[in-house]
C-alpha cells in the first residue's frame, strides 16, 4: 500500500465506532436557515478595550473558566459572514475550523464579489474596447490598487499577480535568481523555512553552482538562531531568504532588524520574505521591513484559492527578465525578437486569474473594514489563549517560543497518539486540526519529529473553540493512553503520516 501503514489504518478503523462520544458533547450554535449575505460593514466595532479582564471567581474556577479576550467582539460580529462556519460535519458535530494556516474561510462578501464579476462584467482583461473588457479590466487593476495600498507599496507596478506565494518565490529564483547568480555566490535561507521557501533555492542552487547556506534554530528558543544567520552572511552572500512568520514554530522573525544586519554584512544581496503567515494576520508595512520582495497568498486571507502576489521594488523588476512567455507580457513581437513590457505586466503572462484577483481585491476590502489592529490585537489574545490551555495538557510538547510574540498557531507533538490518528479522532469530534509535517520536513528532522498536529486560528474564531479542542484532545489522549496501557504499544513511535 503505497505510503501508508496499513497496520495504523486497521487499528483506527477498529476503534472509531468505539469513540464516537467518548468527549464531552459540544453544543451547536443556530444554524442560519439560507445562506447569509453579508455586507462589508458588518464586522465595524465602536470600541476595543486594551486590557485583559477576569471575571470573579469563587476561587476554585481555573483561570481559563474566568478569562475574558477584549477583543473578542471581532469573533462575535464577523462569524455570521462566515456560513460555512454554522454547518455540522462528523455526525452532525458542530465544526470547530481550527486550519486557517492552510487556508482560510472565506466571508460572504467575497462570494457575493465572485459572483457579481461572473454573473455581470465576465470578459478578458487588457484586451477590448467593449464595455464588459473594460469593466473587467477595471475591477482587476482596482484589486491591484487595493494590495499596494494594504501593504503600502510606493507603486502599484510593483504588485505581480500571481497563482500564489509559490509561484512568487519561484519567479524570482528563476529571473532573478538565474540572471544573478554565479558559480561561488551565496544563498541564505533557514532549516524553519516551507518548501515553497526552501525546494526553489535547492533548484536555483544546483544550476547556478551557487553555495547553499542553512540557519538552523535555537532549540531553546524556538526561534531562528539569529547569531549564526549573521556569522554566515558574507560579501559573496547575494541571496537571503526567510519566512516572516513560521507556519510551525509560530515564531514571528523581526524582518527590518535583520534586514539592516543583513545589508551591512553583504550589501550585494537581495532580500525576500515569505509574508504567507503574516499578510492576513497583522500590518504589513514593504517600506518598513527593508527587503526587496514579499511573496503572500489570497487563500490565506479570505480570499479565493488560485491567486497571491509577489511585492518587489520596481526599478529591480524592472530589471529582470520575464519568467514566462507569451500575450500580455509583450512590448513589441517581431520575427526577429521581442521587447518586454515593464512590470509588472512583464511577469503577467497569459490570460490571467481575473476572478480570483478581484476576489483578493474584496478580502482585502473585507478585512480593511474589521481593521487590521483589531484582527492582530484579537489574534494575540486567541493565540496566547490557545498557547496557555494547551501547555497545560500532559504529554504535548508545544513547538516554538514560550513566552513572547507567537502567531495564533500551535504546532504539537503528542506522546500517546500519531499526528495522523490524532486529527483523525478530534474530527470525529467535528474538530479539524492539519497532521504531517506542514510543508517543513527540515524543520521536524530538527525537533527530532517527523511529524505533528496544528491547530491554527483566525478572527472568526472563539473562546469557546479553543475549550472544545482542548476538550476532544484531552479525552482523545486518554482514550489511547487506555489503549496502549491494556495493549501494550505505543502510540506516538510510528513515522507514518498520511496527511501531509
Amino acid at each position: 500500500m503505497n505510503c501508508v501503514s496499513s497496520k495504523r489504518l486497521m487499528r483506527v478503523a477498529a476503534v472509531l465506532p468505539l469513540v464516537c462520544g467518548f468527549v464531552t458533547s459540544f453544543h451547536a450554535s443556530p444554524v442560519h436557515p439560507s445562506h447569509h449575505r453579508s455586507t462589508i460593514t458588518a464586522c465595524r466595532s465602536a470600541t476595543a478595550p486594551t486590557e485583559s479582564i477576569s471575571k470573579a471567581s469563587d476561587g476554585n474556577d481555573p483561570w481559563w473558566k474566568t478569562t475574558v479576550l477584549p477583543h473578542a467582539d471581532v469573533a462575535t460580529q464577523c462569524r455570521k459572514d462566515f456560513a460555512i462556519l454554522d454547518s455540522t460535519v462528523a455526525d452532525g458535530k458542530p465544526l470547530v475550523y481550527l486550519d486557517s494556516a492552510a487556508t482560510s474561510q472565506k466571508p460572504t462578501f467575497v462570494l457575493d464579489v465572485l459572483d457579481n464579476y461572473y454573473e455581470t462584467k465576465n470578459s478578458n482583461v487588457h484586451r477590448g474596447a467593449h464595455t464588459l473588457s473594460r469593466e473587467a479590466t477595471a475591477a482587476y487593476e482596482e484589486a491591484r490598487d487595493l494590495v499596494a495600498d494594504f501593504i503600502n507599496a510606493n507603486s502599484r507596478n510593483e504588485i505581480v499577480f500571481t497563482k500564489g506565494a509559490t509561484e512568487s518565490i519561484n519567479l524570482v529564483a528563476n529571473s532573478y535568481g538565474r540572471a544573478n547568480l554565479m558559480p561561488g555566490d551565496e544563498i541564505v535561507i533557514t532549516e524553519m523555512e516551507h518548501h515553497s521557501n526552501l525546494v526553489p533555492w535547492q533548484i536555483l542552487a544546483e544550476s547556478t553552482g551557487a553555495k547553499l547556506k542553512y540557519v538552523h534554530i535555537n532549540k531553546e528558543t524556538g526561534t531562528i538562531d539569529l547569531d549564526e544567520m549573521y556569522s554566515l552572511l558574507t560579501p559573496k552572500t547575494k541571496m537571503v531568504s526567510f519566512q516572516h512568520v513560521s507556519n510551525v514554530m509560530a515564531c514571528v522573525n523581526p524582518v527590518a532588524d535583520m534586514a539592516k544586519v543583513i545589508r551591512e554584512r553583504s550589501p550585494k544581496s537581495v532580500i525576500l520574505v515569505d509574508a504567507c503567515q503574516s499578510v492576513p494576520h497583522m500590518n504589513v508595512n514593504v517600506q518598513e521591513l527593508g527587503v526587496d520582495f514579499i511573496a503572500a497568498s489570497g487563500h490565506k486571507m479570505c480570499a479565493p484559492t488560485g491567486i497571491g502576489f509577489l511585492w518587489g521594488k520596481e526599478d529591480l523588476l524592472n530589471s529582470m527578465p520575464p519568467f514566462l512567455g507569451g500575450g500580455e507580457m509583450i512590448d513589441f513581437v517581431s520575427l526577429e525578437g521581442s521587447t518586454y513590457a515593464q512590470a509588472p505586466g512583464r511577469f503577467e503572462a497569459g490570460t490571467p486569474n481575473i476572478a480570483q484577483a478581484i476576489g483578493l481585491g474584496a478580502a482585502i476590502k473585507y478585512l480593511t473594514n474589521i481593521g487590521m489592529d483589531r484582527i492582530e490585537a484579537y489574534e494575540h489574545e486567541l493565540g496566547d489563549y490557545l498557547y496557555r490551555r494547551l501547555a497545560e495538557v500532559d504529554g504535548v510538547n508545544v513547538f516554538g517560543p514560550k513566552d513572547g510574540q507567537r502567531a495564533a498557531l500551535c504546532a504539537f507533538h503528542c506522546d500517546a497518539v500519531h499526528a495522523s490518528d490524532l486529527s483523525s479522532f478530534l474530527d470525529v469530534e467535528g474538530v479539524a486540526v492539519r497532521a504531517g509535517h506542514h510543508c517543513c520536513q527540515p524543520l521536524h528532522q530538527a525537533l527530532g519529529y517527523s511529524h505533528s498536529c496544528r491547530a491554527s486560528l483566525y478572527f472568526y474564531n472563539t473562546k469557546e473553540e479553543v475549550d472544545k479542542f482542548i476538550d476532544a484532545l484531552q479525552g482523545s489522549i486518554n482514550y489511547f493512553e487506555e489503549l496502549q496501557g491494556s495493549n501494550g504499544g505505543s502510540g506516538g513511535s510510528d513515522d507514518f503520516v498520511p496527511f501531509i
